[in-house]
């Protein structure tokens, strides 16, 4: 991997014993400048953290080393586990969010993303349906990287899924919508199923961000169960 600037955060602690690193977690700092960002999560009494961070010139910075847990992910859920920040690693992407003018993802910036990613996955068993978006996990707070994001190019160097678009599929009904997406992994569906429709558009329908099923979302969470099923949801 290219040279890492070294910037050390105080905000982590131990993985519980044992526990295997099968999540990785993208997100955007939702700050004004990079030098916000990593100040707050430097920041002893902000107790937030990511264990890199990439501005959007491509520079990266390791805050945390990966054998411990950065805080990260917050109060989150993914296939029935809630200790996202204990199963994960956390990359945040500087960009202003939604917030302070949301804007592209900058080509240096991908670039760089994709070869930690590589880097990230030759070194833990993290399966392509376990790669994921802050608002994956906590769909009814968060929205980042959000649906500028561009997951359908991750997905094509082998990083994640991407179920492609020109397959529809019935609408379900809303208890058997929340089955397929818990199917997927996400929580939260019975606390507010629109939210988490929102999140699942967001990483793989961004052109369209709806909150509501329809038959080309129907189509896509279909597909993308038809990849867990076969190889993408095992490490």
């Amino acid at each position: 991997m290219a040279a890492v600037a070294e910037r050390h955060s105080p905000n982590f602690d131990r993985r519980p014993g044992g526990q295997v690193v099968d999540i990785l977690l993208l997100h955007y700092t939702g700050m004004k400048s990079a030098e916000a960002a990593l100040e707050r999560m430097c920041d002893p009494a902000a107790k937030v953290s990511a264990h890199y961070c990439i501005g959007e010139d491509g520079t990266l910075s390791r805050l945390v080393g990966e054998d411990n847990r950065a805080w990260h992910a917050g109060v989150g859920m993914w296939a029935g586990a809630s200790d996202i920040n204990a199963r994960s690693i956390g990359i945040e992407l500087v960009n202003p969010g939604h917030e302070f003018g949301y804007r592209p993802f900058p080509e240096a910036q991908m670039e760089r993303l994709i070869a930690l990613c590589h880097d990230i996955l030759a070194r833990h068993p993290i399966a392509p349906a376990r790669v994921l978006g802050h608002s994956d996990v906590a769909p009814l707070r968060k929205q980042d990287p959000g649906e500028l994001f561009d997951w359908a190019r991750l997905a094509r160097a082998g990083i994640g899924l991407w179920p492609g678009a020109g397959r529809s599929a019935p609408v379900p009904g809303e208890a058997e919508a929340a089955r397929r997406l818990a199917a997927l992994g996400y929580g939260y569906t019975g606390d507010d199923l629109g939210a988490v429709v929102r999140a699942f558009q967001r990483h793989f329908r961004p052109a369209s961000v709806t909150g509501v099923i329809d038959e080309d979302t129907a189509g896509r969470i279909e597909t993308l169960l038809g990849l867990i099923d076969g190889d993408g949801g095992r490490p």
